[in-house]
Parts: C-alpha cells; structure tokens; sequence
C-alpha cells in the first residue's frame, strides 16, 4: 500500500507550488503527513467521518474525505476557508486518490505475477484477475532469472528498475530473496537474439554500474500468460545447471544447456553407479589441478595435441605424458573420442554430485 513519506512528498509539493497548508489523517486518527501544527480537536474530525458529506468547512479550514472503491481511507485538511484552500484541497484529494490506486495495482500486479510464476492460481483466475489489471492474456513473454552475488543492499533490483520499470510489457519481482525475476515482453516467438541481448546487458550494467558479479538465466518464449510459470521453472533450471556446468558462462539459456539438462534430472544413485562401472574407487575428483586443466585444455581443442600445448606452453611431450598418467590412473585415454567423451560426461557427473552435497549440508 501507499506509504506516508509518499504521501508526504506529494502535500509538500503543493504546499510549495500553492502555499496553501494541507494535513492528513488516517482513519485511526494518526497524521500521515501534514505541513503544518495542527490542532484541529479529534471531536470535530470525528463528527465529520461519521458525517455523510464528502466536504466541509470547519473553523477555518477545509475538511474532505479520501475515498478508494466508497471506501474512506484519509481526511484532508485544508488550512483557509477561501476558494483557493478548496480548489487545492480538491486537487490533493484527487491526487492522493489516484497515488492509492496506483500503489494499489502495482500491488495487485505484484501479488498476482507472484502468484501466477508459483503455480498458484486457477486458469480462470489468472485471465479474471489479468483482465482486472489491465494484463494482455496473449502475448510473447519469456522470463529471465537475475542473481547477483553480494548484493547486500538489493542495488541490482533498484538498477534493474531503473532500466525496465517504465517499459511497456516488463514486470520485476522477486519470490526468494537472492534471485530477481523479470518477465518480459518480446517481439515474436522466435526473437532469442534479443531476449540474449537484454541478458548481456543486465549482466554489462551490473558489472559495470554496482560492481556485482551477476548470473542471468532465462528461459523459452511462450505466448500464453498461463505458461509464463513454465518460462519461470526454465530460468529457474538454466539457473542451477549453469552455476553447477558451465560456472564459466554468466548468461544461460533454457533451449542451449545440452547434455548438462540430462545430468541435472538424473537420480543422484543412478550417478554413483556410473561413477563405479567406469572408475571403481579412482573417480575423477582424485586427480590433481593440473590434469583436469589440461584435461579442460585438451577438450576446447577438440583433442589437438599440438595446439594445446602450445596453448599450454608445455612441450608436446610433457602433454602426452600427462594423458598417459591419466590414461594409467583412470582406464581412459582420452585421445580416443569414446573415451574422451566419457571422461567429459564424468566431469560433469561428478560437479553434478558436488552440488547436491552442498545443498543437502
């Protein structure tokens, strides 16, 4: 709901334009926000609640009613009884009502995209309630998922406001407290290139605007309202595999996360009985720093033993060596493709088992 340093601001702001003194009141009888001493006597203000009249002059000054939906939420006061403290009176009175619908749907909005991202609401909730505040049931949206590391002060969602809170279809909001999520309008159901653009540059202001080291995660575009919780659970698995695959990438998409989609939704058991039918007790978070490395090294090359010692800045033979410590320790040479596959599918496997100790500590 509205807060009162809101509507504070907005009295302030006539008083300085108008000169006229203007106080309100909610209906526990607590000044909201005035810019005057007032001493007008709770008897009177309470007489005119009770009142039917939307307005009145009462020793001095002007008394009117804030009303949202017939239901009365402040009163106004109005230092003078003259034209001038009623047509300000008026003024304020309008804006203030239109300042608590505002805040209102924006609530509404919030809740309701909250809601809709959860799974929580029927199909003909989500179009009574989208038709209710002003949402296109139809129309191409993909979600992204925003996390940004350190961020203490919530400065990412502040900036992300800054860029795509006044824009014509984006709604932000957040369901967990680490992650933000925008849902977005696109242009058609094919526009990726863009949808990857608005990521890069998410990821390019909070590097370079806050300092934070971000993630961003989107998933597919859909065309219904009711499947933009699917768009969400996308992002949601871009997110995670991304962090636990390719921690190297600071942008991840749902439809580009390959083979690591199929190892993220493998049974944790299914994965120890691999890790023991390839490598029995020697599995490959054993070895040393410097063999995955190379082992990384060697994969980029696509197997080319020249290039990546040169890249390395290793003599070729040393490289070979290293494939034949590894080749000796594990059963695998992975300047075969079979076993260099295996081995690849491993790695991943074991950061895949990595991560679901840490989050079962």
């Amino acid at each position: 709901m509205i807060t009162n340093q809101v509507i504070q601001t907005s009295i302030d702001e006539l008083k300085a334009i108008s000169k006229v003194d203007l106080c309100v009141i909610d209906m526990d009888g607590l000044v909201a926000a005035t810019t005057f001493e007032n001493n007008m006597s709770t008897e009177l203000i309470d007489n005119f609640i009770k009142s039917p009249a939307d307005s009145q002059i009462v020793g001095g000054f002007h008394m009117m009613k804030i009303l949202e939906d017939g239901e009365l939420l402040y009163i106004l006061i109005a230092r003078g009884s003259g034209s001038d403290a009623y047509m300000i009176a008026k003024i304020a009175v309008s804006q203030i009502q239109n300042l608590v619908i505002a805040y209102k749907e924006h609530y509404d909005k919030n809740n309701f995209f909250q809601n809709l991202l959860l799974d929580n609401l029927l199909l003909v909730d989500i179009y009574n309630r989208a038709k209710k505040l002003h949402i296109e049931p139809e129309a191409n949206r993909v979600v992204y998922l925003v996390e940004a590391s350190n961020d203490k002060d919530n400065i990412s969602m502040e900036l992300l406001k800054n860029i795509f809170g006044d824009q014509q279809g984006c709604f932000l909001t957040a369901v967990e407290q680490k992650n933000i999520i925008l849902v977005k309008e696109v242009e058609n159901p094919f526009a990726y290139d863009e949808v990857e653009r608005t990521a890069e540059i998410i990821i390019d202001m909070l590097n370079s605007e806050a300092m934070l080291s971000a993630k961003v995660a989107y998933g597919t575009i859909v065309s219904e309202l009711k499947e933009v919780s699917k768009s969400y659970k996308e992002a949601k698995m871009a997110l995670d595999v991304g962090k636990i695959f390719y921690s190297e990438k600071s942008v991840n998409a749902y439809n580009t996360l390959g083979i690591g989609r199929l190892i993220y939704q493998l049974p944790v058991n299914l994965c120890r009985i691999f890790m023991k039918e390839i490598f029995g007790d020697n599995i490959p978070d054993d070895l040393d720093d410097e063999i995955l490395t190379t082992v990384q090294k060697f994969f980029d090359n696509n197997l080319n033993v020249s290039e990546t010692s040169r890249q390395l800045f290793v003599h070729r033979n040393t490289l070979v060596y290293r494939i034949e410590k590894l080749h000796q320790s594990t059963g695998l040479d992975i300047r075969k493709f079979d076993d260099a596959l295996t081995f690849k599918i491993a790695l991943m496997v074991v950061n895949y088992m990595k991560y679901l100790d840490s989050i079962n500590k």
